[in-house]
Parts: C-alpha cells; sequence; structure tokens
C-alpha cells in the first residue's frame, strides 16, 4: 500500500488566529465536530504556526479553572508542529505520529503553507478499506478456484 497523504487526508483544515479566544476555539470545535484547530499566522493565513486540541483547552485551561474569554488560541497552543508533506507515504507518516506520539499531523506543502491535515482516524479509514478490499480479492480468488474445482469434477 503506498498511498500519499493528499490521497486521503482532509485538505479543508479548520483554522483560528493566535489571537483567537480559547472560548471560540472551543465553540468551532464543537461546531464543526472536531478535535483540533490549525493556528495560523494573522499575516499570512496560509502559514500554520501551531495546533490547538481539545485536550489544549481541558489540560490548560479547564483542569486549572481558568476562564476560556481571557486566554487565546496562541496562550494554549503546541509551537511545535510536526509537519508532513503531502507526497509522504500513509506509513511514513504512521511512522511520525508514533514517534511523537500523535493523533494528527499538519500537512505543509514546499513553501510551509497548509495543505491540510491528517488524523489517526484518517489513517485508520484508510487501512480499513484497504483490508476490505483485500479481504473481498481473497474471497473473489477462493469463489473462482471453487467454481473451477466444480467445472473439473461434472
Amino acid at each position: 500500500m503506498a498511498t500519499k497523504l493528499k490521497e486521503f487526508a482532509t485538505s479543508l483544515v479548520a483554522v483560528v488566529e493566535p489571537e483567537t479566544s480559547a472560548r471560540v476555539v472551543a465553540q468551532l470545535m464543537r461546531h464543526h465536530h472536531i478535535g483540533a484547530l490549525v493556528v495560523v499566522d494573522t499575516v499570512d493565513k496560509n502559514k500554520p504556526v501551531g495546533i490547538v486540541t481539545d485536550r489544549d483547552l481541558v489540560l490548560e485551561l479547564m483542569s486549572e479553572g481558568l476562564d476560556p474569554a481571557v486566554f487565546t488560541a496562541g496562550d494554549i497552543m503546541s509551537v511545535d508542529l510536526v509537519k508532513a508533506h503531502p507526497d509522504m507515504d500513509a506509513m511514513d507518516a504512521v511512522q511520525l505520529m508514533r514517534k511523537y506520539r500523535l493523533r494528527r499531523l499538519v500537512i505543509t506543502d514546499d513553501a510551509g503553507l497548509l495543505a491540510g491535515i491528517v488524523t489517526i482516524e484518517d489513517v485508520l479509514a484508510l487501512l480499513s478499506r484497504e483490508l476490505a478490499d483485500f479481504a473481498f480479492d481473497l474471497g473473489s480468488a477462493r469463489d473462482r478456484e471453487a467454481r473451477g474445482r466444480n467445472a473439473d469434477t461434472i
């Protein structure tokens, strides 16, 4: 399975600027049914500068009893982005996720601009499809073999 990220990753990414309040971040996550927003540069809105996750909201604000209206995405975002390239092989992306213990990778192009995001759920869906196709192919081969054997005995 040599599948590149650009073949299955999400290219439409929900983004916020660093100044966006944590409350708005949480509301956007709820509205879009997602667990992370890519934080982009205020001037160059295609340049990722961080990522803020639902876990960041819980661990940095909620567990400390801090007001999400006072803090911003920039206050709680992770800035050490592990980035992937659209042409990266899916299994190489899995290795990156595993190495850094991440659930998602920000995808950037050669110029460092946001090109998409890939989540562990995306990878699991890809693997599930591949395994289902493989199982179907094996079943089809078994059925052809059985039909061929039955034709020989009649």
